[in-house]
């Protein structure tokens, strides 16, 4: 197993909740789901792990300030202020800040109610 493979424990690591909206009244197959939208800040070597999928949960980041390394497919890559990325039933991942201020983004997926 290659190391990117092995993603460590969240650690420094801040979620917010902003909104949410249930779609069951909204959209006509869609109940015990609710469209979500959180602000998440990773801290200087925080890590937003361990390795997940969003298969039944698709969603799409923008990256607010600092940089986010995602970690994918063997492959890291760096998303700074002003980019985004989707996040598909094929996405498999984990998420790093590597810089030295706190990254934040905005993070929207439709998830199973709580």
């Amino acid at each position: 197993m290659s190391k990117e493979q092995v993603a460590p424990e969240t650690k420094g690591v801040t979620v917010k909740l902003l909104a949410t909206v249930d779609l069951g009244p909204e959209i006509e197959g869609m109940a015990g789901r609710q469209l979500r939208m959180r602000m998440v800040t990773i801290e200087p070597g925080g890590v937003f792990g361990p390795i997940h999928d969003h298969k039944d949960r698709p969603g799409t980041v923008y990256i607010l300030q600092g940089t986010i390394t995602d970690h994918r497919n063997g492959i890291a890559t760096d998303y700074g202020p002003g980019v985004g990325w989707p996040e598909d039933r094929n996405t498999k991942h984990w998420l790093e800040n590597r810089g030295t201020i706190p990254a934040v983004e905005i993070s929207v997926d439709i998830v199973v109610q709580e």
